[in-house]
């Protein structure tokens, strides 16, 4: 890794912190859907020095050259796609998924996840995957092998349960009831 990307690496983990958890540290002022001013956030970052020369330009770097999708810019404001622990709800425009959809867990929360469904816990959303190798990386994070759940998500959808994209690999849910998911 070379110290340009590694220096992109952390300002992505720094804009997500700003923007899924802590705003309010940043003094960032967030619309309903989650939006901020770039320059706002510009001006934030630059009061750390490790940041001062950073600018919109290596916010488009960081977008362009993520696999993950996490932010986006439009309009002169920035945004997070996903992973919000904020108080405040984003707000998010339901969208027909994929019919099926995966979710990479922990192997000892399945029996909680047989009871209550798929909840979101600290989070604003439950994270799906489109495909099996994200959900897979994503439940390694808590198990070294980890179970990989199929959410019949096309017969949720019929039914009501609402879905909102995050991104190309990325789906959300308010919550999936356990009717919905069996082992992968």
């Amino acid at each position: 890794m070379t110290a340009e990307t590694d220096k992109l690496t952390k300002l992505s983990k720094e804009i997500s912190y700003a923007l899924r958890h802590a705003p309010w540290e940043y003094e960032l002022e967030m619309d309903e859907e989650g939006w901020v001013l770039v320059e706002q956030l510009l001006s934030a970052l630059h009061k750390d020095e490790k940041w001062k020369d950073v600018s919109e330009k290596d916010f488009a770097r960081i977008i362009e050259s993520s696999e993950k999708k996490r932010h986006e810019m439009s309009d002169g404001k920035i945004r997070a796609f996903y992973g919000h622990s904020i108080p405040m709800k984003i707000a998010k425009e339901a969208k027909m998924p994929p019919d099926i959809l995966y979710h990479g867990t922990a192997r000892r929360f399945l029996k909680s996840i047989q009871e209550s469904g798929l909840l979101p816990q600290g989070r604003q959303y439950v994270h799906l995957s489109q495909d099996v190798q994200t959900a897979q990386s994503v439940g390694m994070r808590h198990d070294s092998k980890p179970c990989i759940l199929k959410i019949d998500a096309g017969q949720a959808w019929r039914d009501g349960i609402k879905f909102y994209y995050g991104n190309e690999k990325v789906w959300l849910a308010d919550m999936v009831p356990s009717k919905y998911i069996s082992k992968s």
